[in-house]
């Protein structure tokens, strides 16, 4: 099923979602995610800067666990040759990066794939892609899906392309003074954008359903989610670990902040 196909869903329930409430709720989910991450606009600049000086102008990129469509926006918006496949598995998320996304034309394709499973890179067989994107969405794999994805991502890859991956990677228990400054950190950030009025996490999904049409995907997207529960998050090691034994030449990081990271990596 495409992302065009559970939009149309939606629509036939209650009427499509239209551009301008797709761009608000993707600005509402920008400021919600900026109380989540502190200079979050910094790490996609410095994602953005590989990109600009390692990859053709005409690029493809991969949005991987795109939801709303914050970074094939901004790349999009960025990059005027550029074009972008933003894939998610949320079918709200889905349909609001495809009204948000609309404006892009034919340069934007947002599709319904779940990374989860282990085949899940036959949905773009065939199309080039220059470089795989990812923003605070990873983490919610296992570490034998990670895995999986950055394998997968490096089949789809040519010599020279690169990943990018920008989440939170937690310092573990040899950085006790760390960790601990990190957390009260991200506390005050969140205590100081959320004073400011941005949502929380569970009020912008209760904001999106307002929609009649996104109201109606609810349910599907508890169905898809029900049996997978969080996941212990894996630190910087096992990403770079996981890179190399995917496949890739070069590893390493290009941004941190605290213990966000941009995690990088050329095939």
């Amino acid at each position: 099923m495409t992302a065009r196909d559970i939009a149309d869903a939606g629509a036939r329930a209650a009427g499509a979602l239209d551009q301008a409430a797709a761009r608000r709720l993707l600005q509402l989910w920008d400021d919600q995610q900026s109380a989540y991450v502190a200079h979050r606009d910094l790490r996609f600049e410095a994602m953005f800067d590989v990109l600009r000086l390692h990859c053709p102008d005409d690029l493809t990129i991969l949005d991987l666990a795109c939801g709303p469509g914050a970074i094939s926006d901004r790349v999009l918006a960025g990059f005027p040759q550029a074009a972008a496949v933003a894939v998610d598995y949320d079918p709200m998320l889905l349909t609001v990066a495809q009204g948000a996304l609309d404006r892009y034309g034919s340069r934007a394709e947002v599709r319904d794939v779940d990374l989860a499973t282990e085949d899940w890179e036959k949905a773009l067989a065939g199309r080039r892609i220059d470089a795989v994107l990812s923003s605070t969405a990873l983490h919610w794999l296992s570490p034998v899906q990670l895995l999986r994805v950055y394998t997968a991502a490096a089949r789809l890859l040519p010599a020279g392309g690169v990943l990018l991956n920008a989440d939170h990677l937690r310092y573990d228990g040899s950085a006790p003074t760390l960790s601990d400054i990190a957390r009260r950190h991200d506390e005050r950030v969140q205590e100081e954008t959320f004073a400011a009025g941005a949502l929380s996490y569970s009020a912008w999904y209760a904001e999106a359903a307002r929609h009649p049409e996104l109201a109606g995907l609810a349910a599907e997207r508890e169905r898809r989610f029900a049996d997978r529960p969080p996941q212990a998050l894996a630190p910087l090691e096992f990403h770079l670990a996981a890179l190399r034994t995917a496949g890739f030449a070069e590893v390493g990081t290009v941004w941190q902040y605290f213990d966000d990271y941009v995690v990088f990596a050329r095939r």
